[in-house]
């Protein structure tokens, strides 16, 4: 596209623009997708035991190779798109504009040349009054309207003189952004040797420190080549390890490398060791674990029982008063895995991970957790968790539930408090001493509460309203209990609330 004479610009087809433009958006939306899939199957290669050795190792080298051309090639058609864009907006007005001025100017009627510029006005006679001085008074207001007229024609020509000159200052910026791979001329590299020639020819320019906000953690991580990124994992561990909205793969791979780093003797050790020791006999029984959250110094442990950054459905188990990483860990671990087992009968075909989420410190005992201190930091903890969820998966998004028991109620309750809006699309809440937030409040577009009839903790209100009380603004649904049920029953699986969490977690739970 080129800045054209006036006809030429009211004639310029904006529609086939635009969608050469919706078209080259929706590429760049599958290569990032087709990128990440690249990318996992170079990471399986590396661990992968039916094939080894140096085939295997060039094969998993280029898939490493691919994502970096592949991460260049999708920043050009960003930078690019976004100047057709203002190409596409730009050319729509100025087609629009150059419309208006023509079909002015031909009411007049005066001829606008390719500048926009009029042409001599038509003759005016005398006007029909008797009087010669009125008659000309008459022939003077017909001209100065005309002149009036030509002049607002040939201000709207200009405008669209104007944008249609910045419509092709767009489209020429649009085609030098993907220079940077090689389209020369409106032509695109022959082959992939060339292209990797091109794309690498600036060399990689690599990215600064993290933003501090989850989505702007996931466009920073999705920015960068697979190279870089196992770079900053080897580097910064710690930090990588505890970025919500990096990947679950990466994380896990960080935080096993600082896993791996703790030493008997270390103050730490004693949380490491038990989180070494989950991770090996799940691994050992057939599991896929990842380790999403190691602060160990900080007694902060999640980890998932299945595939975060795969799963259609996730679910948070957010534990309560008295347990801690060290002793209960194995016993949270158990109940996530329980509320998985549940949601995968509920629907056979759904990939289901479910995280033991230590991303706070429960209270030692109830007498603590009555000042609400362990909540006021566990919230604003869970809210980002949540957040970097779903940042992580924006393209592929996953149902998330929080399934929280006990004091892990309190903490949830917080984490609606949290700036912004709550990243679950379902709350349960399991034997709860009480909610302050109303069903607006909570943020979640399904609630759901289960309250066991021996479960005295649901009668105490330390916190706020009871949840089961059918005159609760928080108007929660009532999961199945039986009359027997007390506060420690609500994952045992020959109880109905199980099942029932199960089916919250998988979509499928009626209501």
């Amino acid at each position: 596209m080129s800045a054209s004479g006036l006809s030429a610009v009211a004639s310029w087809d904006v529609a086939l623009l635009r969608n050469a433009v919706g078209t080259l958006g929706v590429v760049g939306e599958r290569l990032v997708t087709w990128r990440a899939r690249v990318e996992d199957v170079g990471r399986t290669l590396e661990i992968t035991e039916c094939w080894s050795g140096d085939a295997g190792l060039v094969a998993a080298g280029t898939l490493v190779r691919i994502s970096g051309v592949v991460t260049e090639v999708t920043a050009a058609l960003t930078r690019s798109l976004a100047d057709a864009e203002l190409m596409v907006a730009a050319a729509g007005t100025a087609t629009e504009l150059a419309g208006e001025a023509r079909a002015a100017a031909a009411a007049v009627p005066v001829v606008l040349d390719e500048r926009g510029v009029p042409g001599p006005l038509p003759e005016v006679p005398l006007g029909p009054s008797p009087d010669p001085a009125e008659a000309l008074t008459q022939q003077y207001a017909v001209i100065a309207e005309q002149a009036a007229a030509a002049v607002r024609a040939a201000e709207t020509a200009a405008r669209a003189l104007d944008l249609a000159g910045l419509a092709a200052r767009a489209a020429a910026d649009a085609v030098a952004a993907l220079g940077s791979v090689g389209v020369v001329g409106g032509l695109a590299p022959a082959g992939f040797h060339d292209l990797t020639a091109s794309a690498g020819a600036a060399g990689v320019v690599l990215p600064g420190p993290p933003p501090l906000h989850p989505p702007g953690v996931a466009a920073w991580w999705a920015a960068m080549p697979e190279a870089q990124r196992r770079g900053w994992i080897e580097r910064e561990p710690a930090l990588v390890g505890m970025l919500d909205g990096v990947p679950a793969w990466a994380r896990d791979r960080a935080n096993r490398l600082l896993l791996d780093g703790v030493l008997p003797g270390d103050p730490a050790f004693p949380v490491a060791r038990a989180t070494a020791n989950e991770i090996e006999a799940r691994e050992a029984a057939g599991e896929v674990v990842q380790l999403y959250r190691f602060s160990p110094e900080h007694e902060l442990v999640a980890l998932s029982i299945g595939d975060l950054d795969t799963a259609d459905a996730v679910g948070l188990v957010v534990p309560g008063v008295g347990n801690d990483p060290i002793e209960e860990l194995d016993d949270v671990a158990d109940d996530a895995a329980a509320v998985a087992d549940a949601a995968v009968a509920a629907a056979p075909a759904l990939a289901v991970a479910t995280v033991a989420w230590f991303g706070y410190r429960p209270p030692v005992n109830p007498v603590l957790g009555i000042g609400g201190e362990a909540a006021r930091t566990g919230g604003p903890a869970l809210d980002r968790a949540l957040d970097g969820l779903a940042a992580g998966r924006a393209h592929d998004p996953a149902r998330v539930s929080v399934v929280a028991h006990s004091y892990g109620t309190v903490v949830t309750d917080r984490a609606a408090d949290a700036e912004g809006e709550l990243a679950a699309d379902a709350v349960v809440l399991l034997g709860s001493p009480g909610i302050d937030n109303d069903e607006a409040g909570m943020e979640a577009g399904e609630i759901y509460e289960a309250s066991g009839g021996l479960d005295v903790v649901t009668y105490l209100e330390v916190h706020g309203v009871q949840t089961w009380d059918p005159d609760s603004p928080l108007d929660a649904v009532s999961l199945p209990t039986e009359a027997d049920m007390t506060h420690g029953d609500y994952y045992d699986e020959d109880r109905p609330t199980l099942s029932a969490v199960g089916e919250v977690v998988a979509g499928t739970h009626d209501g």
